[in-house]
């Protein structure tokens, strides 16, 4: 790392209360995160795991719970003036034209009119977009959109950019081409930014850009790992090198966490679940069937122009009802698998429904709790005020959504849109 640290997160801890008094739901917990001059970095995790809390927390958009920020040794207490940021979502304002949104930035930080034009337009001319300052959003490709986000984080001449899934939302040329674009932005020094922070699902767009990656774990979110790339640039998707280092990533992604590691201790809150369609899921499983039973994860994400968020909750799925095993980044089939794979429809709800009733998970919880009731029914709300006292009220949300779609197909329980009530029906309908 250079020795001129420019952006620092000191023992970071992030709880927000839940719902009714409940308690408190822990984001991130005693996080660590140095950020140099002349570095970019790669931020990789799991869905959940707060990457975008931490970048909010890095720009003085919220505050910690506990521990510090430190921009260039001084305490972040607010909207750092040495950061700027660019979000997933463009967010332009629709009733401004492309010179107003550049604008934006300059004009909350009081800049004069005149200079405030000069700014915008120089970076608009840098980033590609000479000739539409007068076009409005609507008129605007995905990539033009983001192409003005970027230049509205730039204009106000930040020293470190923070970039939230900036790509995620492109189509895969469109992302290709802006990647390049900004490579080169960099390397040639076009613009002011001494340091980049930038959050991904792309494994290989994190060893194309970046100079060290994070690793991020879940529940609650914790440094996993801190890897510095050396690789010369220009980097090509084919190179062995890359190939290697993206593959050492997915095996980090998906290896299970030591006892020892940080935020690896017994929780109180039960284990989640991945959030994987059974549909997906039964694709996932025939794929790797398809392929002789065995799959290296980075290269089956290649292949179908998957992330790695798209990916994992269908291998942590696939693991956690024992139907595959996931060793050094290769995803192999199980006995239990193999047989799932190959069964008729009827056949293949049986075989699922054993694998869930081997395993304790939230969908047994809530056929148990079902059970418990003389009319074996629920409200919906009642499962979400208990789950919400270990997660977000969106990731309780979340959470009861994927136990009912593998409720539904196992046949354990039901759901009835009328009531919003989950059931189990008298014997010889659902068990």
């Amino acid at each position: 790392m250079s020795a001129n640290l420019l952006l620092e997160a000191g023992q970071v801890s992030k709880r927000f209360p839940l719902p009714g008094g409940a308690g408190e739901f822990t984001v991130l917990d005693r996080l660590d995160l140095a950020l140099g001059e002349g570095e970019i970095v790669a931020l990789l995790g799991k869905s959940g795991s707060g990457k975008s809390t931490l970048l909010r927390i890095l720009a003085g958009l919220i505050p910690p719970t506990e521990g510090a920020v430190r921009y260039r040794g001084r305490p972040v207490t607010g909207p750092c003036p040495g950061v700027a940021m660019v979000f997933q979502s463009f967010a332009l304002l629709p009733w401004l034209d492309v010179l107003g949104n550049v604008e934006l930035g300059l004009k909350a930080r009081g800049v004069p009119p005149g200079l405030r034009r000069d700014k915008a337009l120089r970076m608009i001319d840098v980033i590609g977009l000479d000739g539409f300052e007068s076009a409005y959003p609507r008129e605007l490709s995905g990539g033009m959109r983001q192409r003005v986000g970027i230049a509205r984080a730039l204009a106000v001449e930040p020293d470190v950019l923070l970039m939230d899934e900036p790509f995620s939302a492109l189509d895969v040329l469109t992302a290709e081409s802006l990647r390049g674009e900004l490579m080169d932005l960099w390397a040639g020094r076009k613009i002011p930014t001494r340091a980049i922070l930038l959050v991904t699902h792309n494994i290989e767009e994190a060893v194309l850009l970046a100079d060290r990656v994070v690793i991020l774990g879940n529940d609650p979110g914790h440094v996993r790992a801190d890897l510095r790339i050396e690789l010369p640039r220009p980097r090509s998707r084919e190179d062995p090198d890359v190939q290697a280092f993206a593959d050492e990533l997915y095996q980090l992604l998906t290896r299970p966490e030591a006892a020892g590691e940080a935020g690896a201790a017994v929780r109180a809150a039960p284990q989640p679940l991945p959030h994987a369609r059974v549909g997906a899921l039964a694709g996932f499983l025939e794929i790797v069937a398809e392929r002789g039973g065995r799959v290296d994860l980075h290269r089956l994400a290649g292949a179908l122009h998957l992330e790695v968020r798209e990916l994992l909750p269908l291998v942590d799925a696939a693991a956690l009802l024992g139907f595959a095993t996931v060793r050094e980044g290769d995803a192999s089939l199980s006995p239990g698998g193999r047989a799932f794979v190959e069964a008729p429809g009827l056949a293949r709800k049986e075989l699922f429904r054993r694998a869930l009733e081997e395993r304790p998970s939230l969908v047994t919880r809530i056929h148990a709790a079902l059970q418990g009731k003389a009319n074996r029914r629920l409200s919906e709300s009642f499962f979400l005020g208990l789950f919400e006292q270990h997660w977000s009220a969106a990731e309780a949300r979340r959470q009861l959504d994927t136990a009912i779609d593998w409720g539904r197909y196992a046949e354990l329980f039901g759901f009835e849109d009328d009531t919003n009530e989950l059931f189990i029906e008298p014997a010889g309908g659902l068990r």
